[in-house]
């Protein structure tokens, strides 16, 4: 979509409404700033991208880009909402930002590490063999699609199946953790039989698409829609303050440097990186 604020820039590039998730306590950075320090600005309960164990594959690319610079590493905790940039980069309390989609114009961006998509989720069993929105069989299925808010409406996915006349196939997921609601619940709903197939931010699918012990498959959507013309898929990127020069020189150094290293990180989380529209990504089992 990590997760939220991904969906949230992606809302904001293509002007959508974002409600805000309620907020949890931050654990603040210091002031005083120790030299060789990278201070990374990140949400405490957003896996796979991050969480306050460190668990997450930003966690551990922000712990390589440390490595490689031979800095010690902090964070700043912030839920991802609206003011996430405003609060935790803008504020000072930290200095970069692990995977924002390019053209997000509140940061600075670094060269681009992966190239995430939103994918077709569906089970293997059901030889469904969906290659776009476009498939004749897609308008006979109950299609899951994440939502902001109460609104599936605003995300990429769910304007691109409504403008195609399918609103009453849609069932809405929550994008925000709560104490209810999981990113991962709408992968687990095509697992369970509850809806036949899910269009889902790239992450999220191979994330919870691995760990599922119903074997699923994942289709990658074209860059953008051909109905209403919204990207589909960005280039991955770090954030920075604009004019924060040395950090943006670091960051494109360590992307260079640690291609591959980074690469394997992504694919120990089974997260799909840059695949042919229409052709099967990374899936469980």
């Amino acid at each position: 979509m990590q997760h939220q604020r991904v969906l949230i820039a992606l809302a904001a590039l293509i002007a959508a409404p974002v409600i805000a998730r309620p907020s949890v306590a931050a654990a603040q950075a210091t002031t005083a700033v120790p030299a060789k320090l990278l201070r990374i600005c990140a949400d405490p309960d957003d896996l796979p991208f991050s969480n306050d164990k460190r668990e997450g594959f930003d966690n551990k690319i922000a712990a390589l880009i440390a490595s490689d610079l031979g800095d010690s590493l902090s964070f700043t905790w912030w839920p991802t909402r609206r003011g996430f940039v405003r609060n935790t980069l803008r504020a000072g309390e930290c200095d970069v930002v692990i995977g924002v989609p390019k053209g997000y114009d509140l940061v600075a961006a670094s060269d681009p590490y992966y190239r995430a998509a939103y994918y077709v989720v569906t089970r293997r069993d059901r030889h469904l063999a969906i290659r776009s929105l476009d498939d004749s069989v897609i308008r006979s299925l109950k299609i899951g699609v994440n939502m902001m808010g109460d609104d599936y409406a605003n995300t990429p996915p769910g304007q691109a199946l409504s403008a195609r006349g399918l609103g009453a196939n849609l069932v809405g997921y929550h994008t925000f953790y709560d104490n209810e609601n999981r990113p991962g619940d709408i992968v687990d709903a095509v697992a369970a039989g509850k809806i036949d197939a899910a269009v889902v931010w790239g992450p999220i699918a191979g994330y919870y698409a691995k760990r599922s012990a119903v074997p699923l498959d994942l289709v990658a959507l074209p860059d953008s829609d051909s109905v209403t013309g919204f990207p589909f898929a960005y280039d991955e990127v770090m954030g920075v303050r604009r004019g924060d020069r040395e950090h943006l020189s670091q960051l494109n150094g360590v992307i260079a440097r640690r291609k591959a290293e980074i690469a394997q990180i992504l694919r120990d989380y089974g997260i799909p990186t840059a695949t042919a529209p229409g052709t099967a990504a990374s899936s469980s089992k």
